[in-house]
């Protein structure tokens, strides 16, 4: 994730935002360290809160499948 956003980050022209979830993987010391580079070079990084359902396109989906989609007794099977 470092490299890539290193990579994006190197030609921006306009301010740009990218959007995270908290997964530890973008919360990790080594993102945090980076963020101050990468605003300098017109990339933030906006964090969602913990859990957002509402701004959270995928838990919108997870929420769709597991009690709209699929059968109760499946769901029960995947947890």
């Amino acid at each position: 994730m470092i490299n890539f956003l290193d990579k994006f980050s190197h030609n921006l022209s306009k301010k740009t935002v990218v959007i995270m979830d908290q997964a530890s993987i973008h919360t990790s010391d080594r993102i945090l360290n980076k963020l101050e580079e990468w605003k300098s070079k017109k990339l933030e990084i906006f964090c969602l809160p913990t859990y957002s359902l509402k701004h959270n396109i995928i838990e919108i989906l997870w929420k769709f499948i597991k009690y709209e989609w699929i059968e109760v007794e499946d769901n029960r099977k995947l947890e």
